[in-house]
């Protein structure tokens, strides 16, 4: 069962504050010393405090995170999907559980797999939202770097192409890693970096008011054929609400059942037979169906925080977008 008044930033439990890196870290490391040895969570915490200074800005080299809906907190709320996700895999394969060392590298990896929207200091682009379209390259690049900082540079190769299970600048059968059982934490990936933005408590409005703008920004919203013509994919924040039901119904249902295999389910072990993600994520596509049919989609008003660095302390999500010109 779903917990009543769900506070928006905290996860599907309502027990995790996922706008916090210390406060996911802590839920991590609980679960993940508890099936793995402890020796293990040394980089897993050190990457939590380089993913909290990278994302306010403070990590040399880097400005902080600016991207309205691909910010801290998604990226914090998938991390703790997948540790659910890998804790549910080992209790269905007690005699063949996932290393130690996967364990490790698919959570740094969950960590940063939106790092490709974070600016270096000399970037001068209007906002991350821009490289939406190349962003998991730009992670993996990241990742490039940072793992051999942190005494992975053996794990780079597979950081680099699994990171790609988040997006889709490859497609799956290109991807290539050493080992099956890594496109299967692969697939854990994916599925989490879905059901966990999907089940968000104002997920609705952050399609609408957060994800609208990246998609302009990010050159989504319009199409831009070979013979120079342009295309209209989604005119406003509400026509994107419009077509999130379809979008969900098919191409999320296929990326999440077929070509990921189904592991989303996994987290009903975690759960105790149930799936607190999917409840979620279908009462989100159920309400909007709702709200499309009686044309009340201006009824959503929630005001989720905002949770992307210092950029836009003390500026709200309206007021932020505005300075950006976008209409």
């Amino acid at each position: 069962m779903l917990p009543k008044d769900r506070r928006a930033d905290f996860d599907v439990t309502n027990s995790v504050n996922v706008t916090a890196a210390d406060s996911v870290c802590q839920h991590v490391r609980e679960i993940f010393t508890s099936i793995y040895p402890a020796n293990y969570i040394t980089a897993v915490e050190q990457s939590f405090e380089d993913f909290e200074k990278l994302f306010e800005g403070d990590f040399k080299g880097y400005q902080a995170c600016d991207t309205f809906y691909h910010d801290k907190q998604h990226s914090l709320d998938m991390t703790l999907a997948l540790m659910r996700l890998i804790e549910g895999y080992n209790q269905l394969h007690p005699k063949a559980p996932l290393k130690a060392d996967y364990a490790t590298i698919g959570i740094i990896t969950a960590l940063y797999h939106d790092a490709g929207y974070i600016r270096e200091n000399d970037d001068e682009s209007i906002n991350g939202s821009v490289y939406t379209r190349v962003h998991v390259s730009r992670s993996a690049n990241f990742l490039s770097q940072y793992l051999p900082m942190i005494g992975l540079a053996d794990y780079v190769d597979i950081a680099t192409n699994i990171v790609h299970y988040t997006g889709y600048e490859l497609k799956p059968e290109q991807i290539s890693l050493p080992d099956p059982v890594l496109h299967t934490l692969g697939y854990m990936i994916g599925s989490a970096d879905l059901i966990a933005q999907m089940s968000d408590r104002c997920y609705l409005e952050k399609c609408r008011d957060r994800l609208y703008p990246e998609f302009v920004l990010g050159d989504i919203a319009e199409l831009t054929h070979d013979d120079g013509s342009r295309e209209v994919i989604y005119s406003s924040g509400e026509d994107l609400l419009q077509k999130t039901p379809d979008f969900y119904n098919i191409e999320i249902n296929i990326r999440l059942n077929n070509v990921f295999k189904g592991v989303y389910q996994l987290a009903e072990k975690h759960f105790g037979n149930s799936n607190l993600y999917v409840d979620a994520l279908e009462s989100n596509i159920s309400h909007l169906m709702q709200l499309i049919e009686k044309d009340q989609l201006s009824s959503l008003k929630r005001i989720p925080l905002i949770n992307n660095g210092t950029v836009y302390a003390n500026t709200s999500n309206a007021e932020a977008i505005k300075k950006l010109n976008i209409k």
